[in-house]
């Protein structure tokens, strides 16, 4: 076992860990080690996608949506990570969380966290290049047309995020 000196940000959070093995899944570093259980372990060969974060490699780069069971901690070395637990701001959930919980997004909530994460990665590269409105839905599956989601809230997401993406200014010209 080869061990680093983890060194990246963590939910605006710088965050210096001493021999960590080089190995060792961002999923278990967050779950296990950190106690962040919002992001989920599911099929743990990165297919379903409920273990995704936000990774930015600088800071002001885009965002980049990343599935931890199968990320080693060695590849977030002097990166940004945002989880779950990141996105809501002195006490005040995002839009995305709000939006997720109006339409009842979720059912179990076990894949919500992905879906969170893969949609605040979109709305960050929205940001960056806005959509025309006849594109919304194409750019929504291409962000979370491949998480899994058990109990099938799929509509129910998608108009969430639809929402979100239609009310922010913009991110659609």
């Amino acid at each position: 076992m080869t061990t680093i000196t983890l060194d990246f940000v963590l939910n605006n959070q710088r965050l210096v860990r001493e021999e960590v093995d080089q190995d060792l899944m961002l999923n278990d570093l967050l779950r296990e080690d950190l106690g962040l259980t919002g992001t989920k372990f599911g099929c743990g060969i990165a297919v379903c996608r409920v273990c995704t974060v936000a990774v930015q490699r600088v800071p002001g780069a885009h965002l980049e949506p990343v599935r931890s069971c199968t990320t080693p901690v060695s590849a977030i070395q002097g990166k940004i990570v945002t989880t779950v637990e990141g996105l809501e701001q002195d006490g005040v959930l995002h839009p995305l969380q709000q939006a997720f919980l109006k339409h009842f997004s979720f059912q179990c909530g076990y894949s919500a966290p992905g879906f969170l994460m893969a949609s605040y990665c979109l709305l960050d590269k929205l940001r960056r290049s806005p959509v025309s409105k006849d594109k919304i839905d194409h750019v929504i599956n291409d962000a979370v047309g491949q998480h899994v989601c058990r109990c099938t809230g799929y509509v129910r997401y998608y108009r969430a995020i639809k929402e979100v993406i239609l009310e922010t200014r913009g991110l659609v010209v």
